[in-house]
């Protein structure tokens, strides 16, 4: 068995009993053998050891171990070979490093003893504990370094604000180490802490917390342990305490009189000013509302409250008049939207009031109506020149200027209606018609006689009284057919009427036939009493060879004042039937039609034909598109007309296209060649032969167009004198000659291109250049 050796110093604890073993206390004391005894298995270390040397913890010792040094001492479990260590010879035990309670209470080791030569184990192990002594080393420590409270103005002494809570990490089962003690250090006289809790509490009556003197405070609360005894470790914390706010403090004027004033001229719920009143309450409980309780103002004047800036408006509540009364005064009282708490204001008043003064200023304004819309009724027959009604406006400001009336005639475009420029009368100008418009909305204007920007307007609106002046007619065009072979009082058609009136009472129609007419012997009409009206046969039969097509006039009369009547033609045609009555074949117009085409067919035979004209007519203009352009385009001045042609070559080995010699030399001009724009006559004059003159002025060119000149004059077949004659000339002694190589004489010899001087600056640079290359040439 292994007995453990202690210190003396520590004490020690009897946990586990062991038979027949004894234990072995150092200092190599020998105890004696009792029957049984007890095994001790704590160990006890002191927590931060400072020394310079190993921490002895205590010795371990088995009863095998007679000294000869063949055991040896294992050591296992928490910390085992690097905290703690363990001298395999002899047992003692020893602690390596400095040790925080704090990290680890304690620490569970096992120890066994084996033979150094052999290794078995010659006992089993031993668990024994290694506990760590607490010391004071750590300092209380609060859950927050800041904490952030409020409490209400105006609470009462002892009341809780907020706890703070402290911990220490010291051991509490061990001595006054982690027992603390709370204290305020900042924040009296205002508020106190309870030394056991850290509950904070208000320390001043309700007159003395009182948000508008105050409203933050800063209070330092410390936590110590050792029972807050000398020599113990301190921790602090600040805590911000903010007072809210509660309604205790009623709304004041600033002042108690404002004045104001406005132009009479000003519209309703127009803001004549602001006046405010301050709280000193914040939020909800400085909203505040105002209202007129007073003064001779009280019906024409509102105010209203700014929900935003806490501002009392003041608006116009009815119109103003500078004639009637030149002034007003306004009693205003203002109060809290929220309940206020009076414990506070003793015989202070929870209202205040305030008295607003307001001037009137005159305003030149425009006439008055004397109501704001007018409403009137005339008859629609009522003759040209009639009165409708009048209408009435004054000048309302002191002058009493006079007042002339017109109509607008944006509104009255027909010229319908006119007005008495004096006295406002409104009369008819033309003729009116219910059935046309029922009302006629107009607008009069009012103007001042003596200032004719000063205008106004007003409605009115005038309705046309119903006359009956229209006669009902069909409410439809009416065709129907009767069988040849039929019975007599048969209907075949039911006819209702319509009228463009309006009566009072409703339409009351009455039918009846014709009394005049052949017709009467074949038909008749029954009426029904309800504005319809039913057509009889009072034949049994009828021919359709005889006569194919009746027509029936029905008599319409209404039965209103005056009596108005229309006769409506009802066609009836006479049609084949079958025994039911149904149709099978009718006149010969009907047979045709029925016969014929649809209506569908004709419809997309017409568009066909149209089609093929649309073709016929688009390959005419491609066709005459084809055409060879006339060489002269317009006929209107062919003097500053531009020639144009597409006509092009065929080279110069084409000589069928054109007579290139005419181009070389005016004497190879054909003598017979005709006229191009002209129709060929026998009279024409033949062209007279030229003699060409050589020369270098272009003489022969001139001479050319004498001579064609000449000719058109002589000729009676010619075209106006103002149309284009085309010719083609180049002229003789040309000194490039013809640019065609065909027939072209070629020469080497010598040019002189001086001449080219003569033809202006845009030549004599020519000149000069092809003048240098013969220069050149001959150097």
């Amino acid at each position: 068995m292994i007995h453990i050796t202690f210190q003396n110093r520590w004490k020690c604890v009897p946990l586990i009993p062991s038979r027949n073993r004894t234990m072995r206390v150092k200092p190599r004391k020998l105890l004696k053998r009792f029957k049984r005894g007890w095994m001790w298995n704590q160990f006890f270390l002191q927590e931060e050891y400072t020394g310079s040397d190993k921490q002895y913890i205590g010795k371990l010792q088995s009863d095998m171990d007679r000294g000869d040094g063949t055991l040896k001492y294992i050591l296992s479990g928490d910390g085992a070979g690097d905290i703690f260590t363990i001298d395999e010879n002899n047992g003692d035990l020893h602690a390596n490093k400095r040790l925080d309670r704090e990290d680890k209470a304690y620490y569970t080791l096992r120890a066994t003893v084996v033979n150094k030569n052999t290794g078995m184990k010659l006992e089993p192990e031993t668990e024994f504990i290694v506990k760590l002594h607490d010391i004071n080393d750590n300092e209380p420590i609060f859950t927050k370094e800041l904490y952030t409270v409020s409490v209400p103005e105006r609470s009462n002494m002892g009341t809780s604000v907020t706890q703070v809570t402290a911990t220490d990490a010291d051991d509490s089962m061990y001595g006054n180490s982690a027992k603390l003690r709370y204290s305020i250090s900042q924040g009296h006289p205002y508020f106190s802490v309870e030394p056991d809790t850290g509950i904070i509490r208000t320390a001043l009556g309700p007159g003395e917390m009182d948000r508008e003197k105050r409203e933050h405070y800063q209070v330092v609360i410390e936590a110590k342990d050792m029972a807050g005894q000398r020599g113990g470790l301190t921790g602090t914390t600040m805590v911000n305490i903010t007072l809210t706010d509660v309604n205790d403090n009623p709304p004041r004027f600033s002042q108690s009189i404002y004045q104001f004033s406005v132009p009479e001229s000003m519209k309703v719920g127009t803001p004549v000013g602001r006046i405010k009143a301050v709280d000193k309450d914040l939020g909800k409980n400085a909203e505040m509302f105002y209202n007129v309780v007073g003064g001779d103002g009280l019906d024409m004047f509102d105010v209203i409250t700014d929900k935003d800036s806490q501002e009392g408006i003041i608006t116009v509540g009815k119109p103003l008049d500078y004639e009637k009364t030149r002034s007003y005064t306004l009693e205003i009282q203002v109060q809290n939207t929220q309940i206020l708490d009076t414990r506070f204001l003793g015989y202070l008043p929870t209202k205040d009031m305030a008295t607003v003064r307001i001037g009137i200023e005159d305003v030149d304004e425009p006439p008055l109506f004397e109501r704001a819309s007018y409403v009137m009724e005339v008859k629609e027959d009522a003759a040209v020149g009639t009165a409708v009604g009048s209408v009435r406006a004054m000048d309302p400001d002191g002058y009493n200027s006079p007042v002339r009336y017109s109509i607008d005639r944006r509104t009255d475009l027909d010229r319908l209606f006119n007005v008495h420029s004096g006295n406002g009368s409104i009369f008819i100008t033309r003729p009116l018609d219910r059935e046309e418009a029922a009302w006629h909305n107009i607008s009069v204007i009012a103007t001042e006689f003596n200032k004719p920007l000063q205008t106004s307007r007003v409605p009115v609106y005038i309705r046309l009284l119903d006359v009956n002046d229209n006669a009902p007619t069909f409410a439809s065009f009416y065709e129907t057919f009767v069988c040849e072979k039929t019975k007599a009082g048969q209907k075949i058609q039911t006819v209702s009427a319509v009228d463009a009136d309006d009566p009072a009472g409703g339409h009351k129609f009455f039918f009846s036939l014709a009394t005049e007419g052949a017709y009467r012997g074949n038909f008749t009409v029954r009426d029904n009493g309800d504005n319809t009206a039913g057509v009889l046969t009072r034949r049994s039969s009828y021919s359709r060879l005889h006569k194919s097509v009746y027509l029936v006039p029905v008599v319409i009369t209404d039965g209103d004042f005056p009596m108005q009547s229309s006769t409506g033609t009802l066609t009836v045609r006479v049609c084949t039937c079958d025994r039911e009555g149904n149709m099978e074949l009718c006149n010969a117009e009907a047979q045709t039609s029925s016969a014929g085409l649809s209506t569908g067919a004709l419809v997309a035979i017409l568009l066909c034909v149209i089609i093929l004209l649309m073709i016929v007519v688009l390959f005419a203009a491609l066709k005459k598109q084809k055409k060879k352009e006339p060489l002269i385009i317009s006929k209107e001045d062919v003097r500053d007309n531009v020639v144009s042609y597409n006509d092009e070559g065929g080279g110069e080995e084409d000589t069928q296209a054109f007579d290139i010699g005419a181009l070389r030399n005016p004497e190879a001009i054909e003598e017979s060649k005709q006229r191009r724009d002209i129709i060929p006559s026998d009279t024409l004059y033949p062209p007279l032969r030229r003699t060409a003159i050589p020369s270098r002025d272009n003489a022969d060119v001139r001479d050319f167009i004498n001579q064609r000149v000449q000719d058109n004059d002589n000729n009676p077949t010619a075209p106006p004198y103002d149309s284009l004659a085309t010719y083609a000339y180049e002229g003789t002694g040309s000194v490039a000659e013809s640019l065609s190589s065909l027939g072209s004489a070629s020469s080497e010899g010598d040019q002189d291109y001086n001449y080219l001087s003569d033809w202006g600056p845009r030549f004599r640079k020519l000149a000069d250049m092809y003048g240098a290359e013969d220069s050149d040439c001959d150097s």
